[in-house]
This record gives structure tokens, C-alpha cells and sequence, in this order.
């Protein structure tokens, strides 16, 4: 089999890698539940090329994750559920559906979008699902108001879309000074947890929890994205701590040799030039 510009070689690959006996035994192994945390892994990975405005890796990685779509379209016409066809005729669909302007008659596309037009459309969207569903026997579970935050999501992403949401109803505070009263209020219970004589890692767990989610509250109110926030730490951490592994190489030692003392050294070091970052 040979490489192909087309989809429909990279669907032939995978049904290939999927037939019993003559496949790839570890394909052959994997169902919907194994194959998921490669489907996040390589959306994360997507999105890191773009931050790093790396065209070549964003094309490799854009392949990986069109590959775990053809995997999942795989497995479902196995089970003779759905098969890649089908999930391309549901999106192209939803998306002239959603765009009347663009993909409509003369006088649509004239009209543009049209106030309310949106809910509109996805009211008939989600009353057709629930036909569709209902016609194979599916039954549509009734959601509370924050199950349209998928649990699936990053916790810290989560937090911050879960706060969101309950604000859309009135469940906020105004500024961002009681948020900040909120945050010195559970660090405090923290502490009480921790100096606990009889330590219970459970409630500690819940209270740092209590801890991070009004952190996440407090980057909302003040429009800071947390995940952004914390990315950019992360990033400031991984060069700094490279300054100290280099600090190493160049005074003939090694982390593992090192003493704290002269780690710290090396990382004071290291943020003075790019002390506008601290």
C-alpha cells in the first residue's frame, strides 16, 4: 500500500490495521475507551504547535489527530453504527445549516444573519437529535443546567467555564474584590487542614481543590484566561530551571549533585534578565 494525497487511502489503512488475523495486534485490541486519551493527547498537541508557530509539526500533528477521527469512524462501522461518511455528511450539514448568509439563496445571503437566527437554528438542531435518538430507541437524558460543560475538560478549564455559565443565571459576584476575601478564606481552611494533628489527605485534597477553583474564579473576573495564565508560568518555569541544568553543564556537575542552595543561585540568577516576566 502506498502513501495517497487522499482520505480515502488513510481510510483503507486503518480498516487494514483493523482486520482480524492480517491486522495490527494492537489495533486490533484497542475499542473507543483505550483510544480516547491518544484523541486528547493529540489535540493538546495540535494546539501546542500553534502556540509555538510551528507550521511543519502543526501539519504532522493535525495528520495525528485526523487519524484518531478515522480510528473512531473505524471502530463504529465495525459495530455498524456510523462510519467517516457519515461524520462528514453530519458536519457539512451543521455547518451550511448554520450559515444561511454564506451558503444560502440570493436573498439569505443578502439578509446576513439575522437576529436570533443562530438560536433558531440550533433550537431545530437539538429538537431533530432528540427524533433522531428517540427513532433508535435512545433516550435523552434530562440535563442540569451545568451538564453543557462537558467533564471531559482540563479541571482548571472546566472551573473557569463552569463559573461561566452559573454567572449567566446570577450566580457572581460583581468584582473581583470578594473573590480575592473567597481565596484568603479557603487558603485559610487549607491551613487549618494541614496543621490538623491527624492529618487527613482526603480533606486537604478538597480543600486545595476549594483553593484552585476560586483562583479560577478571580482570573475570570479579572478577564485573564487561568489556563493561559498558568501556561505562561510554566513556560517562565521550564526556562529557568534550564538555566539551572545549564548552570550545571558549565560548572562541571549535575542536577542530581547540586544542593539547593545553589539551585536557588542559579535560579535567582536566571530570572535577572528577564525580570520583567516576575
Amino acid at each position: 500500500m502506498t502513501p495517497s494525497r487522499e482520505i480515502s487511502r488513510l481510510i483503507e489503512i486503518m480498516a487494514a490495521l483493523r482486520t482480524p488475523v492480517t491486522g495490527c495486534p494492537w489495533d486490533l485490541e484497542q475499542d473507543f475507551s483505550t483510544i480516547a486519551p491518544y484523541t486528547l493527547e493529540e489535540a493538546y498537541e495540535v494546539a501546542e504547535a500553534i502556540r509555538l508557530n510551528d507550521m511543519e509539526n502543526l501539519r504532522e500533528e493535525l495528520g495525528d489527530l485526523l487519524l484518531q477521527v478515522v480510528y473512531h469512524a473505524r471502530m463504529a462501522e465495525e459495530d455498524q453504527q456510523f462510519d467517516f461518511a457519515d461524520v462528514v455528511e453530519g458536519i457539512t450539514n451543521k455547518m451550511i445549516r448554520r450559515h444561511p448568509h454564506v451558503f444560502g439563496d440570493d436573498e439569505a445571503r443578502s439578509a446576513g444573519m439575522a437576529k436570533g437566527m443562530w438560536e433558531k437554528i440550533k433550537a431545530e438542531e437539538k429538537a431533530e437529535r432528540k427524533a433522531r435518538r428517540e427513532a433508535l430507541g435512545l433516550q435523552e437524558k434530562k440535563k442540569a443546567y451545568l451538564d453543557n460543560v462537558p467533564a471531559v475538560f482540563p479541571a482548571l478549564v472546566e472551573a473557569d467555564k463552569l463559573q461561566r455559565r452559573a454567572s449567566k443565571v446570577g450566580f457572581d459576584w460583581g468584582t473581583a474584590g470578594p473573590v480575592l476575601d473567597k481565596i484568603r478564606e479557603e487558603i485559610g481552611e487549607l491551613d487549618d487542614e494541614i496543621s490538623a494533628g491527624d492529618v487527613d489527605k482526603s480533606k486537604i485534597e478538597g480543600e486545595l481543590g476549594d483553593v484552585l477553583f476560586a483562583v479560577a474564579n478571580l482570573a475570570r473576573h479579572l478577564e485573564i484566561d487561568p489556563e493561559s495564565a498558568l501556561k505562561r508560568t510554566n513556560d517562565k518555569f521550564r526556562k529557568r530551571f534550564a538555566a539551572i541544568e545549564t548552570h550545571a553543564e558549565q560548572t562541571g556537575t549535575t542536577l542530581d549533585a547540586m544542593t539547593l542552595d545553589e539551585m536557588e543561585a542559579a535560579w535567582q540568577a536566571a530570572k535577572r534578565p528577564s525580570s520583567s516576566e516576575v
